[in-house]
């Protein structure tokens, strides 16, 4: 062990101390290390922060949104100048043995390469960030190109803090890649491939833990609770669990609900079929009959109505009233009662808004709410619901119906025999 410049300054306070030069050989390395700490704390919580508020002025609507990139490039940027100054003072400051010397220098410069790449890539993705907020970025994207950036400077990274461990030069390490790839590529191809795969779906945000995915290829339908190298695991709605290759996740398609989760409602899409020859023009005493059941003017406006009116076309600005006044209903969101394409089968009235509430039990039971109040209005409006009947037809008895209301259908409305 041999003295530094800075242990020898330092000597004279400790000549009259025992162990002096243990003393002198501890505070040497105190000071180098408080030195980092003191230009690590100036860099990061001062320095950079004022340059980024300087330039955060600027524009702070585009420059804003990129803080938490440019608050990650400046934590960077710190460690790389504390171990450039590390490397830079060694020899001066820190009285270690030969061996000791030798790993600390080669763990430094190893870290050096580490947050050099590092500073790249936020650069690269600051970059990135810069360029999806122009108008044309949506047409032409350009997050392939940033990745494939990365991944080189990745490689790059590997390749020179392997040279440096080995105290090689690059060039002999790449020069033996052809090999040692061909022999990679045959044994480990699905980690590999698991590997890529990974790495795209953690920069793409395709799948995190909770989300729920589809996957029909594979009959996963479900939560996805664990993110493998190899593997993804899927827990099913019925408790069973499916295991897909992780690069499949990149190579084939699948369905993630997670838009769904995190926007403001979950679709619901139903349909009536209605009888067609149940379908009449209105006049003004069946309307009042109607009145006498339902407050009509609370859900629609008599004055948008055209004249004639069907009964159809009440029923259908009546359902679409009902829905924008539900209150689990989110209003700000498509909302429309619709007809369809005539079938065999009746004239389809379809039904199209969206829950406020997503969660699946209550989702499930506020669109079979719906359903059951619509088509328990369709008889007020003298409106049939279309069925395939088999078999014997008892009509139901238990219901009282001495209270509902007794809506007089017109002639011209009665079923063709």
């Amino acid at each position: 062990m041999t003295d530094t410049h800075l242990q020898k300054l330092i000597a004279p306070w400790f000549e009259k101390v025992p162990d002096a030069f243990f003393l002198s050989t501890i505070t040497a390395v105190a000071i180098g290390i408080f030195s980092l700490l003191f230009v690590y704390l100036f860099t990061r919580r001062l320095m950079f922060p004022a340059i980024q508020k300087i330039v955060t002025k600027i524009s702070p609507e585009r420059i804003g949104l990129l803080a938490p990139m440019l608050n990650k490039l400046n934590k960077r940027i710190a460690c790389l100048l504390c171990c450039a100054l590390f490397l830079a003072t060694f020899d001066s400051v820190y009285p270690v043995n030969e061996i000791a010397e030798e790993i600390l220098k080669t763990l430094g410069q190893a870290l050096l390469i580490i947050y050099a790449g590092f500073i790249f890539s936020s650069i690269v993705s600051i970059a990135g960030a810069i360029y999806n907020q122009l108008d044309f970025a949506r047409e032409v994207p350009i997050q392939g190109l940033i990745q494939v950036v990365k991944l080189i400077t990745f490689i790059v990274s590997v390749i020179l803090i392997v040279s440096i461990v080995l105290e090689k030069s690059p060039t002999y390490i790449l020069s033996g890649f052809g090999a040692i790839a061909a022999v990679t590529l045959l044994v480990f191809k699905d980690t590999i491939l698991g590997f890529v795969a990974s790495i795209q779906i953690a920069a793409n945000r395709l799948v995190t833990y909770g989300d729920w995915i589809q996957v029909d290829n594979y009959g996963a339908d479900g939560e996805v609770i664990d993110l493998g190298l190899n593997t993804v695991r899927v827990r099913n709605w019925d408790n069973t669990v499916t295991t897909i290759p992780t690069y499949m996740l990149v190579a084939g398609s699948f369905k993630n609900w997670r838009s769904m989760q995190e926007s403001a409602g979950r679709r619901m899409k139903r349909s009536l079929n209605i009888d067609m020859n149940s379908i009449f023009l209105v006049e003004d005493d069946f309307r009042q009959q109607i009145e006498a059941a339902i407050p009509l003017a609370d859900y629609i406006r008599t004055s948008s109505l055209p004249d004639p009116v069907s009964n159809l076309g009440l029923f259908r600005r009546y359902a679409e009233g009902y829905l924008k006044q539900h209150k689990k209903i989110n209003t700000s969101l498509t909302l429309l009662v619709r007809e369809l394409q005539p079938t065999n089968h009746g004239l389809p009235i379809e039904f199209y808004c969206f829950s406020s509430d997503k969660r699946w039990i209550s989702y499930e039971h506020l669109q079979a709410e719906i359903m059951d109040h619509l088509l328990a209005v369709l008889p007020i409006f003298g409106l049939r619901p279309y069925q395939s009947v088999s078999g014997q037809f008892n009509p139901p008895t238990a219901v009282p119906t001495s209270e509902k209301p007794k809506i007089k259908v017109p002639n011209n409305t009665e079923p063709t025999p």
